[in-house]
């Protein structure tokens, strides 16, 4: 295939000067393989500690929520609002129960969006072992379609959570709780709430999730015995916990549930606030540090490509006054900063790749992290490329112009 004259000449300055050009695309190399190293961590990170916070949060919690007293209904019979009738308003008594719960899945199903639904019977709780006891919170659930929702299952460290189903009075709890009451399979707990009466229940199995939290505290059983524990009928219900298709949807979703159930429906963003923002400083963090990296390479490019002009001053006068116009000079310097670009670029995501394939391979063993998490995410390598292309074309513009505008009469005459 034919190439240009002009492209002819940008490989030609280009080879004439091998060290200068290596240089320059060793730094954009090194910039774009810090760019998808840096990437791939993040997102790795991010998802493990998403699919972490998932492992023991719905991606939808609904509930009813304590409410405070307040004016709105007696506004409307007062012509003057500024008349304070509460003051020092309190919390109203109300059911921690929600009203017509089956009737409210029933709905909830209806939603496109929606994977999965569970009712759950949350109790605070005391757990006795002997002349120890530790306070904590029972979750009463269907375990099986709690087990779809959050992999149960695969925290198990021994038992067999579908025992939940099959004896009278079973518990599944954390390992926490099994270390400070020194309990085992088989052995018997008593557990009372505040409402109703002390059961002993008996340890069918005991799950790890290494959420120290939720391990030293959380306990499951049928949500038959959680009623029963709290004295409730069988329509007693406390929370019903939401799977999305996609949970980034998970904010837009639970506002329409909230619409339907009149109830306050917490997507994962709003339980998760702290974590989300942890994200984006690391984030801002990071692709300052990409950034400052990339900029030091534009500017490599750019003394390369102006001592290419201070050395091929006169061949740029020839060139000129032999009917070469000043977009074909700012052509032949674009083009040479666009292939140290992609030299840089391509071997950059080589690089990238090797370095996060053999980072992943690194060992943490931390609770259930075995290897650090890494993401291999094609997106970031085509970012990669276009980041480091737009630093280098805009590396290459200003001394490119500078040479479009070489008045050759007065170089040729110097």
């Amino acid at each position: 295939m034919k190439i240009s004259v002009n492209t002819e000449i940008a490989i030609t300055y280009l080879s004439a000067r091998k060290k200068q050009t290596m240089v320059a695309a060793l730094g954009v190399m090194f910039g774009i393989s810090m760019f998808i190293f840096m990437q791939s961590l993040m997102k790795g990170t991010n998802d493990y500690f998403e699919k972490m916070s998932f492992n023991t949060t719905p991606h939808i919690r609904l509930f009813s929520e304590n409410k405070v007293a307040d004016n709105h209904m007696l506004n409307s019979f007062l012509a003057d609002p500024s008349i304070k009738i509460l003051t020092n308003p309190k919390q109203l008594e109300q059911s921690q129960g929600l009203t017509n719960p089956y009737g409210i899945i029933e709905q909830i199903r209806k939603n496109p969006e929606v994977a999965n639904v569970t009712p759950q019977v949350s109790a605070n709780v005391i757990y006795t072992s002997g002349s120890v006891q530790i306070t904590g919170s029972v979750s009463g659930v269907s375990i099986d379609e709690e087990n779809k929702m959050f992999d149960v299952q695969g925290n198990m460290v021994i038992g067999n959570l579908h025992d939940l189903n099959r004896v009278n009075n079973g518990i599944l709890i954390g390992k926490g709780i099994a270390d400070k009451l020194s309990l085992h399979m088989g052995d018997n707990i008593t557990v009372r709430s505040g409402t109703g009466s002390p059961m002993i229940m008996r340890v069918i199995g005991i799950y790890a999730t290494t959420v120290k939290q939720i391990d030293d505290s959380r306990s499951y059983a049928n949500i038959v015995q959680a009623q029963n524990l709290l004295g409730k009928d069988r329509s007693y219900v406390t929370d019903i916990k939401i799977n999305v298709k996609n949970y980034n949807n998970a904010p837009k979703v639970a506002r329409d549930i909230e619409v339907i159930s009149g109830y306050k429906a917490e997507d994962w963003v709003q339980a998760n606030e702290q974590l989300k923002a942890a994200f984006k400083i690391r984030a801002v963090i990071l692709n300052s540090v990409i950034g400052v990296i990339l900029l030091v390479a534009g500017f490599g490019i750019y003394n390369i490509l102006n001592m290419t002009i201070y050395e091929k001053i006169k061949e740029i006068a020839i060139l000129k006054a032999t009917g070469f116009s000043g977009s074909a000079v700012t052509s032949i310097f674009l083009q040479q900063a666009i292939y140290i670009g992609l030299m840089g670029g391509i071997i950059g995501i080589l690089l990238g790749f090797l370095i996060t394939f053999g980072v992943a391979h690194i060992y943490i063993g931390a609770g259930n992290l075995k290897y650090l998490p890494m993401s291999f995410y094609i997106p970031h390598y085509i970012e990669a490329l276009m980041f480091g292309l737009v630093t280098t074309v805009a590396a290459g513009y200003f001394p490119a112009r500078k040479a479009s505008r070489v008045d050759p009469v007065t170089i040729i005459r110097g």
